[in-house]
């Protein structure tokens, strides 16, 4: 097998669904109960649910504008608006749950953080890309489960959000393309599961991925490169005229769960840069830039915000921007050097 191809489960080999994946990875954890499985299974059926909406794109009144605009002050789409409502109904029942924060919502949704019973926090992008779904584009959720603090933090909502990105016990996304693909990791390997709609479950095709060391394909919006700092720049420069031994293509689709996961399994890097609009960087830190930064090292890959790992940075909001560069050991070791070396 080479270094481009993550591991696929051979088909003479027994199925195994993610719950029964999601099962085995919990026996890692001492003194298990079943809870976190419980968690997870909440993420799986709700994305269950999100996917029959995107197949049906188109012959219902699900796609175009909601009318309505989030505290990020962007225009929600109809897709949006349903993805936030059932990812937060299908975690709010779960009693280990005890706070839920989503991109499409302001404050973060208290349910029962002073019971013993709750010992997680999730945060999530229900549908990120979403104004990609009118052109039947690639869309995808992102979600991080961060365990209870210890100590009086126990008592502040807010504590148990605002942990650093290493703190993570899950992280995973999931992407709505030609197929649905869910990628998760529990700190143990990064693994895939394609949703099987003969079943209705979703399988693992993708075991231990890895990415590639090295990769063809660079992924950033060229269209904002006049406003990139002049390091950025420069290492675009570079790597397109073969500074790392061969030439680059460029691969950009706008919505950053499937530019990620391209990356995840050819490898290559994303740049999401600063840009004299958002100087901190556009990505939301807690509920896209960790989940991903998260299994980006998992899988053997780099996370950096431009000059620090993304994973140390301590979240000061639940609604903080970074910026988010991602991808392999060669490019981003390249990157590192860009940075240290050219002002500005």
């Amino acid at each position: 097998m080479n270094d481009h191809t993550p591991s696929r489960r051979p088909s003479k080999e027994p199925i195994l669904t993610i719950q029964q994946h999601i099962l085995q990875e919990q026996k890692r954890f001492p003194g298990a109960s079943g809870e976190f499985s419980w968690l997870l299974s909440g993420i799986t059926l709700a994305t269950k649910m999100i996917q029959a909406q995107v197949r049906r794109a188109g012959l219902t009144d699900i796609l175009g504008a909601a009318g309505e605009t989030n505290v990020q002050g962007e225009l929600q789409q109809k897709l949006d608006v349903y993805a936030d409502e059932v990812l937060m109904h299908c975690l709010g029942v779960r009693e280990s749950i005890g706070v839920l924060a989503s991109e499409e919502n302001e404050h973060p949704l208290i349910l029962r953080h002073g019971s013993p019973s709750a010992n997680y926090a999730v945060v999530f992008d229900p549908l990120d890309g979403s104004s990609n779904i009118d052109v039947n584009v690639a869309v995808g959720t992102t979600f991080s489960v961060m365990k209870r603090p210890a100590g009086e933090a126990a008592s502040d909502p807010d504590a148990w959000l605002l942990q650093p990105g290493t703190q993570q016990v899950a992280a995973g996304y999931v992407v709505y393309g030609s197929s649905t693909i869910l990628v998760y990791s529990v700190g143990n390997g990064v693994h895939g599961f394609t949703l099987d709609p003969a079943i209705g479950a979703y399988v693992l095709s993708h075991e231990n991925i890895r990415m590639p060391s090295m990769g063809k394909y660079y992924s950033v919006n060229e269209g904002n490169r006049a406003s990139f700092p002049r390091a950025y720049n420069f290492y675009i420069d570079r790597i397109r005229n073969g500074a790392l031994g061969h030439q680059y293509s460029t691969r950009y689709i706008g919505s950053m769960v499937a530019d990620f996961h391209r990356t995840l399994l050819k490898g290559g890097i994303f740049l999401y840069p600063p840009t004299a609009e958002h100087p901190s960087g556009k990505l939301r830190l807690l509920y896209e830039a960790n989940p991903i930064a998260f299994i980006a090292e998992q899988a053997g890959g780099v996370a950096s915000d431009g000059r620090r790992r993304v994973l140390d940075i301590q979240p000061e909001s639940i609604h903080q921007r970074t910026p988010l560069i991602v991808g392999s050991q060669v490019e981003m070791v390249e990157f590192t050097r860009c940075m240290n070396d050219v002002p500005g």
